[in-house]
């Protein structure tokens, strides 16, 4: 029996929070969030802060493409950013310097070392950076992660526009590219973790 489709649409203000807990959820046993939070105890803690974070500093949650259980709950977040914009300004950071330091504690320099490595690595023409993708747990094989980020990849073909990200799963080179990625770079982004760039064009 299959499917019926998966219901996404943009996040609101009042999506913040609960995408949050999304993010933080689904990235409890990614490699990158791993090393920056080699503790697995205190992990979660750190991961809710961090996405609290992130999910504060991208202001324009138009961009966010939210996928929704049968219940209307979300199941699945793709955090883009636009052409042009996917860069965290030195300015913005300072701005949220206390909060850096919450959420990371005395890892701030290892993380800031890491996004130094990623934005070296990062394309310079333009393009949407899917900065951010995951999938509650429970709900991961179901479909509902490739819905959220096909809403904007049929925008971005609809533009014309490439769209670009980062990834340091090695199982998830394989689920982008059936999403019409290819891998554009490969490099360590520190202590040998590695990641993959990967590049889609407009279809």
């Amino acid at each position: 029996m299959s499917r019926p489709p998966v219901t996404v649409r943009p996040a609101t203000e009042s999506d913040r929070a609960a995408t949050a807990r999304v993010f933080a959820d689904a990235f409890r046993d990614d490699p990158a969030m791993a090393w920056l939070f080699p503790d697995a105890a205190t992990r979660p803690a750190r991961l809710a802060r961090f996405f609290a974070l992130i999910c504060r500093i991208d202001a324009d949650t138009r961009h966010w493409s939210l996928a929704l259980d049968p219940a209307g709950e979300i199941a699945a977040v793709a955090l883009w950013r636009p052409p042009g914009a996917w860069r965290t300004s030195t300015a913005t950071m300072l701005r949220h310097l206390p909060r850096l330091l919450g959420a990371f504690g005395m890892a701030l320099p290892r993380a800031l070392g890491l996004q130094a490595r990623l934005e070296a690595h990062h394309p310079v023409a333009p393009h949407w950076y899917l900065q951010f993708t995951g999938c509650r747990t429970a709900d991961q094989g179901k479909g509902y992660g490739g819905a959220a980020i096909r809403a904007q990849l049929a925008i971005c073909d609809a533009t014309g526009t490439p769209a670009a990200l980062e990834t340091a799963t090695p199982g998830n080179v394989g689920l982008y590219q059936a999403l019409g990625f290819r891998v554009s770079d490969e490099f360590s982004g520190a202590d040998g973790l590695p990641f993959w760039g990967m590049w889609r064009d407009p279809r």
